[in-house]
């Protein structure tokens, strides 16, 4: 028997909204009557987070606009391409493909950066073709290289392991990275035994140890500063953290567009 011949739409999209969106697409492979079903916005409104709304009312109007006028699966796999910045441009905000989850990334802009605002340390720039947000910062010259971001942990997914990314790139002249470790650290704020990593950015070619930057989709390099799973409590705020100290050594040529906090994959 064929179910789409015998149930009405309404109650073939109220099954599917139970699965997942890759599940959705399936059935919209299976019949003309499936296909129906599975593209409504019943289905995928329940895959969007429930406060898009209201995410979507803090990007600029003409990305807003725009979004409201999509369908919500069209909208879904939108976000999931299509990172859109939040926050008076500070943050940006996706959707993890297979799930729905969601996923910030901090703009340099709204990271803590030791003697940032110091333009012999620190270069503020536009790369239009190249980020998603209006800066980037370009490090110059330091001794001392300390770099936070926090998020609260409450507007993430809740039941979700997350992992913390630095989203940067090396200039031709960067300096005093190479065969030098940086650390890397998440943690909740306020708690107590963080894990560390210690991580090449410039990796020597002899190096082969995890956690590896690695190139991005966009062009970027990202390494992972940590991982950490939020449960929904009440827990604050996580903060990532970047330092390297060696008052021996100068460093410059780091270029950094953000931390990015997304779904850890395969977890």
């Amino acid at each position: 028997m064929d179910m789409s011949q015998v149930l009405p739409e309404e109650c073939l999209a109220h099954i599917i909204s139970y699965t997942s969106p890759p599940d959705a697409c399936r059935c919209a492979l299976v019949s003309r009557n499936f296909q129906s079903a599975a593209d409504t916005d019943v289905v995928w409104k329940g895959f969007l987070p429930s406060d898009l709304d209201e995410i979507i009312s803090s990007s600029p109007a003409s990305s807003s606009s725009q979004l409201t006028a999509l369908s919500k699966k069209e909208l879904y796999f939108h976000l999931c391409n299509n990172p859109i910045l939040v926050n008076n441009g500070i943050r940006s905000f996706a959707l993890e493909k297979h799930g729905g989850k969601k996923c910030y990334m901090i703009g340099a802009r709204g990271l803590s950066i030791i003697w940032g605002d110091t333009p012999s340390y620190w270069t503020w720039k536009p790369l239009p073709d190249e980020s998603r947000f209006s800066e980037v910062a370009e490090l110059r010259y330091v001794w001392w290289l300390e770099v936070k971001g926090w998020i609260d942990a409450k507007i993430l997914s809740p039941k979700t392991t997350y992992a913390a990314y630095l989203v940067f790139k090396l200039t031709d002249s960067t300096s005093g990275f190479d065969k030098r470790l940086v650390e890397l650290s998440v943690t909740f704020e306020g708690s107590a035994g963080e894990e560390k990593h210690h991580v090449f950015l410039d990796v020597p070619p002899e190096y082969d140890m995890p956690p590896l930057p690695r190139e991005r989709s966009d062009g970027w390099m990202e390494v992972e500063m940590g991982e950490f799973f939020y449960d929904s409590e009440d827990v604050g705020s996580v903060v990532a953290f970047l330092k390297e100290v060696d008052n021996y050594t100068t460093k410059n040529g780091l270029i950094i567009e953000g931390i990015e906090f997304r779904p850890k994959e395969g977890k």
